[in-house]
């Protein structure tokens, strides 16, 4: 999602979070519970560099959360993507994530959804609102 309506990030975040929610609700586990306000997912959010945004970008765009292993998609296809997300934000832009490790064996992460597995990265600089949301259940 991109918006140029200047919502905040954690509130950009809950709508996309919410369409997730409802979009994936069949695979949902059933009276599953997570962040529910925009103060709730700014909680959840922790700040990276552009350098680790391209990388978090690159790999929920190429890995699956859920099940580690092969590309779903051309790792250098998504790379090159995400440099060009990161250039036309800009390098000044901020980066919020929950990801707080995808180290082999160590996925981590704070919860912005009902979901098991999510993953979120935001991008705000100049007058665009950039997130990217992969969710999953095993």
């Amino acid at each position: 999602m991109v918006d140029e309506a200047g919502g905040s990030v954690p509130e950009l975040v809950r709508q996309v979070a919410a369409e997730a929610e409802e979009a994936w609700k069949l695979y949902a586990v059933e009276g599953a519970v997570g962040p529910d306000t925009p103060v709730e997912i700014d909680d959840a959010l922790l700040q990276i560099d552009a350098e680790c945004a391209a990388e978090l970008l690159t790999y929920l765009a190429t890995y699956n959360l859920v099940f580690p292993g092969p590309a779903r998609r051309d790792r250098a296809h998504a790379r090159r993507a995400a440099e060009r997300v990161v250039r036309l934000l800009g390098y000044e832009a901020a980066w919020p994530t929950n990801i707080t490790d995808l180290s082999p064996g160590a996925r981590a992460w704070n919860p912005v959804t009902r979901h098991t597995f999510d993953g979120v990265v935001a991008g705000t600089g100049g007058s665009f609102t950039l997130v990217l949301l992969q969710v999953g259940e095993d």
